[in-house]
């Protein structure tokens, strides 16, 4: 049997006060098992860092230890709409199509799946099973093609959008497989690391790589990706921030903070929600959609810049130190 340690190491996408839905539960999804990955490695951590974000987005008081953020760079969110979300869907990947369809990708080992979504009733209009040896993650569409990558594994897939139960397999070179996002020319690519990568789409080769900092400092735990007006939008894994990234040189231009979206869950009721996770952008439209794993609910929201300086840490609320996961 692993060891406490070890098991957490090879936890990585529940955090430590999420539970699946029962009715999702099956033994490969045990709290003992490697479904429970991007676990926090203390609880404490998770509530400590959850009521650092409230604290810190509240807080009025003049804390030496926590920066002045400018409004230029940080903002945040109203919610426009709200559209029913599969509860049971442990979202990795999120894109915007085309006449209000998503397609998505969701994980953990015997219940990851590519799906397509109809955005306003939430119903499941296709779906294509993975295999129960891969843990679905990032996705991402170029043309007629669905990109997705698997996590621990080298191995990716690409489906035919018309019809997901046809695809292929492909190996990819980064690190591991977290998030994928396209401008329509070339596919980005994250690994948890604080990497974004650069991958030809033809060959699947990475040709190009940025570290991504802010204020000189490097930002680990790039999940999941889009690409939105000529910016690379990362959700930043166990925070409820988006970084908004320059695919030239990796650097971080903006922040984009959503606490308020997972408070607004838990009032409502809501039961054993994971993390916020889960970007598409409607270009047509501008309508920008995210989600969380495991959550009930997509959001479409409108940024708002803060319109005065508050004492926001960021670094404390968005910049986690760096988790490395493998198997036990």
């Amino acid at each position: 049997m692993a060891s406490a340690s070890a098991r957490r190491r090879s936890n990585k996408r529940l955090n430590s006060n999420s539970k699946p839905p029962k009715a999702s539960m099956s033994p490969s999804a045990s709290s003992s098992g490697p479904n429970y990955r991007k676990f926090v490695m203390i609880t404490s951590l998770s509530l400590i860092g959850s009521l650092t974000i409230l604290f810190s987005i509240s807080s009025i008081s003049g804390n030496a230890l926590v920066s002045k953020v400018q409004h230029s760079n940080v903002y945040t969110v109203e919610v426009i709409n709200e559209f029913p979300h599969d509860p049971a869907a442990f979202t990795q990947g999120l894109l915007y199509a085309e006449d209000d369809t998503l397609y998505e990708s969701t994980g953990l080992y015997g219940q990851s799946s590519v799906r397509k979504v109809a955005l306003r009733s939430g119903k499941i209009k296709a779906i294509q099973k993975m295999d129960k040896s891969y843990f679905g993650e990032g996705l991402t569409l170029l043309g007629e093609r669905l990109f997705q990558v698997t996590w621990l594994e080298k191995t990716g897939f690409i489906y035919d959008r018309n019809n997901l139960s046809k695809f292929e397999k492909f190996t990819q070179e980064m690190g591991d497989g977290w998030g994928l996002a396209t401008d329509g020319k070339i596919l980005f690519g994250s690994d948890g690391t604080s990497t974004l990568y650069q991958i030809d789409p033809r060959s699947l080769k990475v040709f190009q790589k940025h570290i991504v900092k802010y204020k000189g400092k490097e930002l680990y735990n790039l999940n999941e990706l889009e690409y939105i007006n000529g910016e690379v939008w990362a959700n930043v894994w166990q925070t409820d921030c988006i970084a908004r990234i320059s695919p030239k040189d990796g650097s971080v231009l903006a922040w984009i903070l959503l606490p308020n979206l997972r408070k607004e869950l838990v009032n409502a009721g809501a039961e054993g929600i994971d993390v916020l996770n889960g970007i598409a952008w409607d270009e047509k439209h501008s309508r920008i959609f995210v989600t969380g794993k495991l959550w009930p609910k997509l959001f479409e929201i409108k940024l708002h810049p803060m319109k005065t300086t508050l004492n926001v840490d960021i670094k404390k609320m968005c910049m986690l130190p760096h988790f490395q996961f493998g198997r036990s």
